[in-house]
């Protein structure tokens, strides 16, 4: 699984993730992929680009897990603000309100055009502008827990079931930075 992650991670342009410590490495088609068993401190993100990093990168490792409703956990499932809201509490220490409508209310606002890994973006699936959300990884895909009887996966927005329904995207960065100077 590490591998596929890391993978993924540099094809989707982020070069090579922010890694402390390589336990060993293998080459695959001509990439050096490397396996990591625990970070060392010194890749403590303090940047948003770094965050970004680490909100893919989570995210990404929960693929595969089910869709409930309310669900707010690994343990239990995920529904579409569980998953946004773990992944930016574990991965940027950022806490979010609870529902995607209250999530869009927050960060900056972003054209479709001008996207970047990291970015949420919500859609419109219940008749009702903002009322799904999911993580922007890049390459017009963003990672989202769908609906009962699915899991966390990867969606390409330019499928017309998303283009449709299309509400807008969001970047957190300055909610980040607040809440960072808040912590001190």
């Amino acid at each position: 699984m590490k591998y596929s992650l890391l993978f993924l991670l540099f094809s989707l342009g982020f070069g090579t993730p922010a890694i402390a410590e390589e336990t060993s490495s293998e080459n695959v088609a001509g990439i050096t992929l490397y396996n990591v068993d625990e970070p060392s401190d010194q890749v403590q993100p303090s940047s948003w680009q770094a965050k970004t990093q680490e909100i893919i990168f989570n995210a990404l490792s929960l693929t595969g897990i089910k869709y409930k409703y309310g669900g707010n956990s690994p343990a239990t499932g995920f529904d579409c603000s569980g998953f946004v809201r773990y992944v930016f509490l574990n991965a940027a220490h950022l806490s979010l309100p609870p529902t995607a409508r209250a999530i869009s209310q927050i960060g900056q606002a972003v054209n479709k055009n001008e996207l970047q890994p990291g970015d949420l973006v919500f859609f419109n699936t219940l008749k009702s502008a903002f009322s799904h959300v999911g993580i922007y990884i890049g390459d017009n895909k963003f990672i989202h827990a769908p609906s009962a009887g699915k899991v966390v996966r990867v969606e390409n927005m330019q499928d017309s079931y998303w283009v449709r329904r299309f509400s807008g995207g969001q970047r957190l960065d300055k909610e980040a930075e607040k809440s960072a100077a808040n912590s001190l």
